[in-house]
Formats: structure tokens, sequence, C-alpha cells
């Protein structure tokens, strides 16, 4: 976050921060509530996110409605795309993390994809848990060890603060789109929202006031933001791709920090891909016989797995990759598609006085594709001057 806020400026990437939260929220709240809608249309228990894209499309315009199996198709491609990047981007940030720690106590500069190859046994092992529920030991972890980080180091953000006369309170016009993917990155979760509420015991829980999404997305932005204006603050254009990564590493504190955030990091892979495995599956089983079915999916978990590891050693790179993931597929999973499910699915005398929904979901259809296109490029743009 103080990367991305070092990309936006201090002003502009304070309230940028927050309007992208609210957004993000927003898209999942239409999610979830055109869910339910489609789920009482066609008497339907629970969808995940493709199903709901799947009815918004039967349920629409009859000039839509051949586009209902594509639609379900592209949301679980988008799916896959998304957290499979996310998890490349786990993999970078974890290897990177032990690599300025071990190096600094043997003494040598040892290159990370070796780090990313040690840490194979551990994100197989992870790939392999079925079930969301195995993974709240690991979850219950990756929180307390996540908490103990962000407390030490708000403790070196909040010392030692640079004047806001010393940075930009907005930054050039190409850094922008980093700002946005970076940030987008960073906060959307929207492949989760619907494995999650359909396992929750009070469904109904999830939607309102407070209500477990208003809750946890407001105290995920306003960590965020604090973090990043605080981050930018105190090591001003001299911000890395992690804040973790600019802690100095010769502290033993600063040391507990890289090491716990990676711990929580990693303890998240599994959750993070838990979403596309269990897609990829449900379209391969049937190319196994009861029989094999197990040993199947093994393979297919394994083999996904090291796609992520593989990926994450030709970008190694942290900055460039995760505005590219934001920009390339978070911006369209969580933005561009809950707005379609939502225009499609109140199509029919529900878009409201004068039509506000249907202007409102243009607006994000065209905040989403400024930043796919924008980030992207200038992240492409990144990567190839990094293999220069």
């Amino acid at each position: 976050m103080p990367n991305a806020i070092k990309n936006g400026g201090l002003l502009f990437g304070a309230v940028g921060t927050l309007v992208i939260g609210f957004v993000c929220a927003h898209c999942v709240h239409i999610l979830v509530k055109s869910s339910h809608v489609l789920c009482r249309r066609t008497k339907t228990p629970k969808m995940t996110y493709a199903e709901t894209a799947c009815a918004a499309f039967q349920c629409g315009p009859k000039i839509l409605r051949p586009f209902a199996n594509f639609s379900k198709v592209f949301v679980n491609a988008a799916l896959c795309a998304t957290y499979v990047g996310g998890a490349c981007v786990y993999v970078v940030f974890v290897s990177e993390s032990i690599k300025q720690v071990a190096d600094y106590y043997s003494g040598m500069n040892i290159p990370i994809r070796l780090y990313m190859v040690t840490l194979i046994p551990a994100v197989v092992l992870l790939g392999q848990i079925r079930n969301l529920k195995y993974l709240v030991p690991f979850s219950m972890i990756a929180n307390i060890s996540i908490v103990i980080g962000f407390a030490i180091m708000m403790y070196y953000l909040f010392e030692d603060i640079k004047p806001i006369s010393s940075v930009n309170l907005v930054a050039s016009l190409p850094q922008i789109p980093k700002f946005f993917a970076t940030v987008i990155f960073a906060i959307e979760g929207i492949g989760v929202v619907m494995p999650v509420e359909n396992s929750m015991k009070k469904p109904h829980h999830f939607l309102g006031c407070p209500g477990v999404l208003n809750v946890t997305m407001s105290t995920v932005v306003a960590l965020y933001a604090i973090i990043g204006v605080f981050g930018y603050l105190k090591y001003g254009d001299a911000t890395k791709g992690s804040v973790t990564f600019s802690l100095e590493i010769s502290d033993v504190l600063g040391q507990v920090v890289k090491l716990s955030i990676a711990l929580a990091v990693l303890f998240t892979y599994g959750l993070q891909y838990s979403v596309p495995l269990d897609i990829i599956w449900c379209s391969m089983k049937g190319w196994f016989s009861h029989q094999y079915a197990g040993i199947g999916e093994t393979i297919v978990r394994f083999f996904m797995v090291m796609v992520t590891v593989c990926v994450a050693a030709l970008v190694p790179e942290l900055d460039p990759f995760i505005s590219l993931v934001g920009a390339l597929f978070f911006s369209v999973l969580g933005i561009s598609i809950p707005a379609i499910i939502e225009t499609i699915s109140c199509w029919d005398g529900h878009l409201g006085t004068c039509k506000w929904r249907l202007w409102k979901n243009l607006l994000l259809l065209v905040f989403s594709v400024f930043a796919l296109i924008s980030g992207s490029w200038m992240s492409i743009m990144d990567i190839i001057n990094l293999y220069k």
C-alpha cells in the first residue's frame, strides 16, 4: 500500500484508496444481492459466482439468454486466472521476505528462484487441502501472525515520519494507473465471497448494517489507508513493492515483521488457491473414472501449484507483478462482472428512477476498463524493462 500511495501521491492516494474500497465493497454487495434475487427467481438454494452470472443471463432479456453458458465459462476462467495470478504474487512475496532475512544471516546473495524452490513442499501441501473448514487453523495462525506483524510495523511507521512537504501530494500522470491497479489487487477478494457466504450458518448476516461485509471491508480499507499513507510518509520515494521490504534488515524486530507477515501470506495461499483449484477439478474430473478420481485430483492440484511457482519464477519482482494482476484480472472480476450481472438481473423494471442503476454500472465499467488497459500497459512495460 505505501508503494501504491507513492504511485498516486499522498492526497490523491489516500482519497483514492477510500473510493476504491467503497467501489469494491459495493460490487461485492450487488453481486451477493443479485445472487439472492436470482436464487428466488430460479428457486435455487444457493449459487456460486459463475452460476449467478449464468442465471442473470438466463433470466435477462431474450437477446442475451444464448450467452448464459458462455458467461458461466467466462466467469470461471476469470476466477481461475485471477487467483492463479494472486497465488503467484504470494509466492514472490514470501520468497523475497525469506531471502532478505536468510541472505542477511548467511552473508550471501542467493537467487530468489532458489527460495521459491524451497517453498514447493509447503505450497503443495496447502494446495491439497480440499475443504475450507480444514483451512481454518491455517487462517487463524495467519491472522495472529499478521496482527503481530502489523503491530510492530505500526511502531516503525509512526517513528521519524517525514513532513508532508517532502512527498508528492499528487503523482505524475503515468504513475496513476499503477496506483489503481495495486489498490484493486490489495483490496479485492470477490472470488471467495460466494464460497464464504454459502458456507455461513446464517448467510443473511453477510449483508445489512453492520453485517459481515461492511465490518470487514471498513476494517480492511481503514488499515490499508493508514499503512499506505504513513508508510509513504516514512519511506518516501524509497518505498518498495511491500512495506515490509523497506524495513531495516539489521533490526531484529524488522526481521520478525518480515517473517511473521510472510508466514501469514503463506498460510493464506490455500484459501487464495482453493477457488481456482475447485473450478479446475470440477471441469476435469469427468476425465477420470471413479476409481482413480482421488489420484487424479491430487495430480491436478500438484500441477496447478507448480504453475504458480513457475510463473513466479518468470517475474520475480513484486511491484510490477502486483499491478499487472490487479489491472488484468481483479478489475474485470471484481468490478466489471458484478456491474453487468446487476444490470441484467434488474433490466425488467428494476433499474430505478431514471435508470440510475444502469448509469451507475456504466461508470463502474468505464473505471474498470481504464484500470485494465492503462494498468496492464504500464505493468508490462515495467516487466520488459526489468528483463532489459
